[in-house]
């Protein structure tokens, strides 16, 4: 893998951010079959109110942004989404370096613990978050007979 940093999301990324984000959850929107979520309809304006207060994280190849997630506390819970990958650099450990740089801030936050979510069909999600150490804390039934996985990690 060629050189990968990983730093903290700010404001100028919105655009970049956007656009990866629509080309990642594309996937996810042909396993569930519906454009109609979140990551795809976001504004920019929506995504720019995000980062005001964020510890989320962008993985950046040279000039290109290739992932992106977001992140912020709950008093000392660290609430991960929107983990984006570019398709073309998919299996590659960028979302696990992503996770990982943000659990690290989460912490150095005060956050004692982070969940995430993802949707019951998106196995190679739930994949990735078990191998890095999250467990299921809650499903909650959506339409179509899916479910929505809660997941959490002792960050402590």
């Amino acid at each position: 893998m060629s050189d990968i940093e990983i730093r903290p999301i700010t404001l100028a990324d919105a655009g970049e951010v956007l656009t990866l984000q629509r080309a990642a959850f594309v996937q996810e929107a042909q396993i569930y079959g519906s454009t109609d979520m979140p990551p795809l309809t976001q504004t920019l304006e929506e995504l720019e109110a995000e980062l005001v207060e964020n510890l989320g994280r962008v993985a950046v190849d040279g000039h290109r942004i290739v992932g992106a997630l977001r992140a912020r506390l709950d008093g000392d819970l660290l609430l991960i989404g929107r983990i984006a990958i570019a398709p073309d650099q998919q299996g590659r450990g960028i979302g696990s370096q992503l996770l990982a740089a943000a659990e690290q801030a989460g912490k150095d936050a005060g956050a004692r613990e982070a969940e995430l979510f993802t949707g019951s069909l998106s196995e190679a999600n739930l994949r990735l978050y078990e191998r890095e150490g999250y467990t299921e804390s809650e499903r909650i039934p959506q339409d179509g007979g899916t479910e929505q996985v809660f997941l959490r990690k002792p960050l402590a």
